[in-house]
């Protein structure tokens, strides 16, 4: 998925613009690169968390299991 289309999903969602949209995305992009240069976890909750790494550059992201109808988690 591109990030036109999650714009155009999100600006349905949430009654905006696509444009509106696609500002939103870019500042929780942001949000989440300052944190890991910052050295912190950003978390999102319901998809998992980027944890920055000891090496520069990078992170790492740890997606949650999802969960099946059973209850049972599913990777």
């Amino acid at each position: 998925m591109k990030k036109n289309d999650l714009a155009e999903r999100l600006a349905s969602l949430t009654r905006t613009t696509p444009a509106v949209a696609a500002d939103q995305l870019d500042q929780i992009v942001h949000r989440i690169i300052q944190s890991l240069k910052e050295g912190k976890p950003a978390a999102l909750p319901g998809l998992g968390v980027f944890e920055p790494l000891d090496r520069k550059p990078g992170f790492r992201f740890e997606a949650q299991p999802r969960k099946t109808p059973r209850g049972r988690a599913k990777r």
